[in-house]
């Protein structure tokens, strides 16, 4: 268990490209978005030795639809790593309206870490542990 998360957030706004044969959101956009901000905070967090060392790949999504999405709509997603086993992480994303804050989707999902070269799980050490921590100031 991460005692402080850190919470990583990205803006966007809806395009024409994401929506479906019912002018919302399709499902799929949603699935893209929640693996972009995990990838995002990756990014953001990790140094350039560890993303060379390492990668993540999704083994699980449990993703809840709440609400609708449109075209124009400023959307926000946040995300933030909660449990942490040997070579898996727990991720949660809430994706919201940016202008009501209302909540759009809440998913949850199970990452595990690999190694370049060999793709066989990774054991994650308490310094990769520290990287989804709030800093200390």
């Amino acid at each position: 268990m991460i005692t402080k998360p850190q919470i990583f957030e990205l803006e966007l706004k809806v395009t024409e490209s994401d929506l479906d044969e019912q002018q919302h959101v399709n499902n799929v956009q949603y699935v893209q978005w929640i693996q972009d901000v995990a990838k995002g905070h990756w990014e953001d967090r990790a140094s350039a030795a560890q993303k060379k060392e390492y990668f993540w790949v999704v083994v699980r999504h449990e993703i809840d639809y709440k609400q609708q999405a449109f075209l124009d709509d400023e959307i926000l997603l946040q995300t933030y790593v909660d449990e942490i086993t040997n070579v898996t992480s727990i991720r949660h994303v809430l994706i919201k309206n940016k202008s009501t804050d209302k909540v759009l989707v809440k998913a949850k999902t199970v990452w595990c870490l690999l190694k370049h070269g060999s793709n066989r799980p990774a054991r994650i050490d308490e310094e990769m542990k520290l990287l989804f921590q709030e800093k200390s100031v």
